[in-house]
């Protein structure tokens, strides 16, 4: 059997799996009562049909929908006067708040490119990025100009707008035609750098829809929450993907209500739920911990949050937490896992609906991410020969789909490497079980061998995290002259905790395999970690290869 017939034979299966699994749990298709619209055209269609409902909400200001599409379209109106034309770059160097989606949308208007800039990029940082995607024009705030007048002479940045300028340059006469290329480039997604600095991934305005139209039809939603779209709360950096499809994408096209915080906040996020009806919210599991422990918490109204979202960057959620959250807000409110993806896939890939009997999708082997969207496909593959595995096999995960980047900006060689046969290549560790559903295991330059076996840090760290004493853990490998790597933990106990890390390690022996138990464990105050929350797994890394001589 050749390759092709290989690959078509194993999707067949596996889709049929997928179909019968869906029924009843989720829809079996993605589509958008507007139609095909670009996001700014869905921004100008719900200005048409709800002007005056809230769009984008934040400390400072509500913008409506007819405000937003008004104040986008001034905003393409200067753009174009500065000389910005289909296909040109524009950084977009700001913190969450409404002036960010106001110069998406501008951008996206004309035709031109959003370059998302970390707002807490330091002078190497940003001159990498704006040299690498090359955006003439910069949009900023007063705060962060230093920053870019110390690299602006190194990079082709001419025309900087901030605050003085803005109120007149969204005063501006109206750009009143829409760009409608929904497979132009409409933006540079720079990934994380972790294996190297970090790569634009080149977006469409298709991607970005249907992602968002996917995450408006997997969630549960009465009549009413349908007709008035999702009211999301984001306090997630919506420079960052994820906050992008949370706090702009889905409530924009679904023709909801963003509310946009700066920064995490649980008395803000309250209020926000109560006052305005959120309907959904994307955090981590200590986020939704603060929330439980408030002292206002037992007082709010939350019955509005019908998908609460975890993102188990550090703890993890379980089954106690999530009987807890039920207990608390309503047997309706039901936490569940956010999704599988990244940056190169717009990120909202997989979707857990529907398994949450019985905690099935927490107690299976880690991490369940349910099953993907429509229109997506997933693979795990031979990370040599690339030939499809058998279910229940762990090998790489393969993702092709609408929202899969077109390429990286300017990297032929990563992209060539990363794309194969219409296939993004993830370098993720995963199985698919007999449902057809994607299970994640770590990335594959992450795993540890022990004597020729796979260990997998994710695992290692939930099961460490089962001690009562374990609030989080990280494992990383270490180089060992008899077995050639060993895992090496890093955890941080509650609060009082007298549990020591030689202890912690006996615990292990007798709740895992003896190749899996960490040869050291470290305990910790903090687990380091980057800007958007993750683990800094390369500093914790140095610090076991620095300590390990020592024990």
């Amino acid at each position: 059997m050749s390759t092709r017939t290989a690959v078509e034979a194993y999707l067949h299966d596996l889709r049929a799996r997928q179909a019968t699994s869906r029924s009843g749990r989720q829809p079996s298709e993605t589509r958008h009562a507007g139609g095909e619209l670009t996001l700014p055209g869905h921004v100008a269609r719900w200005a048409e049909l709800h002007p005056d409902r809230p769009a984008i909400v934040t400390a400072a200001e509500t913008l409506s929908y007819r405000q937003l599409d008004d104040q986008s379209a001034r905003l393409a109106g200067w753009m174009t006067e500065q000389g910005v034309r289909i296909g040109d770059r524009v950084g977009v160097f700001l913190p969450n708040g409404a002036r960010f989606v106001v110069a998406l949308l501008a951008v996206l208007r004309i035709g031109a490119v959003h370059v998302p800039v970390n707002p807490m990029f330091r002078a190497a940082e940003l001159r990498h990025e704006l040299n690498d995607a090359g955006p003439e024009l910069i949009v900023t705030r007063d705060a962060l100009l230093p920053a870019v007048d110390e690299v602006r002479a190194d990079t082709p940045v001419r025309t900087v707008l901030a605050d003085a300028d803005w109120p007149r340059a969204v005063a501006h006469d109206r750009h009143e035609t829409v760009a409608d290329d929904l497979d132009a480039l409409a933006a540079l997604n720079y990934t994380g750098g972790t294996t190297g600095l970090p790569k634009g991934c080149e977006h469409t305005q298709r991607h970005m829809v249907y992602t968002a139209t996917a995450i408006d039809n997997g969630r549960t939603a009465t009549d009413e929450e349908q007709a008035r779209g999702i009211v999301s709360v984001c306090y997630l950096p919506i420079f960052w993907i994820a906050g992008e499809n949370l706090g702009i994408l889905a409530p924009l096209v679904s023709g909801g209500t963003s509310i946009l915080l700066t920064r995490w906040n649980a008395a803000e996020v309250l209020d926000a739920i109560e006052t305005h009806g959120v309907t959904t919210m994307a955090g981590t599991v200590e986020n939704y911990l603060e929330l439980l422990d408030h002292p206002d918490f037992a007082r709010r109204d939350l019955t509005s949050l019908s998908t609460p979202l975890t993102v188990s960057f550090i703890r993890k959620l379980t089954p106690a937490l999530r009987a807890r959250w039920k207990a608390a807000v309503g047997e309706h409110s039901v936490l569940r896992e956010a999704s599988y993806g990244m940056t190169e896939t717009h990120t909202s890939d997989t979707n857990t609906l529907g398994f949450q009997d019985g905690d099935r999708d927490l107690l299976s082997d880690p991490v369940f991410c349910g099953l993907p969207v429509p229109g997506t496909d997933f693979m795990v593959v031979d990370f040599t020969t690339g030939e499809p595995l058998p279910l229940g096999e762990r090998g790489e995960i393969v993702v092709r789909g609408p929202s899969v980047l077109t390429r990286y900006w300017r990297a032929p060689e990563a992209t060539a490497s990363a794309l194969r046969d219409g296939w993004l290549h993830t370098g993720d560790i995963g199985a698919l079980d007999e449902e057809g559903c994607l299970h994640y295991l770590g990335r594959d330059k992450d795993m540890i061998k022990v004597k020729g076996m796979s260990v997998f840090p994710t695992e290692v760290e939930t099961l460490l995290a089962q001690h009562p004493d374990v609030l989080a853990a990280a494992v990383v490998a270490v180089e060992d002259p008899e077995s050639g790597q060993r895992p090496y933990a890093f955890a941080r106990t509650v609060p009082g905790s007298a549990l020591t890390g030689d202890a912690l390690k006996e615990w292990a022996a007798g709740a895992m395999a003896t190749y899996k138990v960490p040869h050291i464990v470290e305990i910790l105050d903090e687990l380091p970690l980057t800007p958007t929350g993750k683990i800094r797994k390369t500093e914790l890394s140095a610090r076991a290869t620095r300590t390990r001589p020592a024990q």
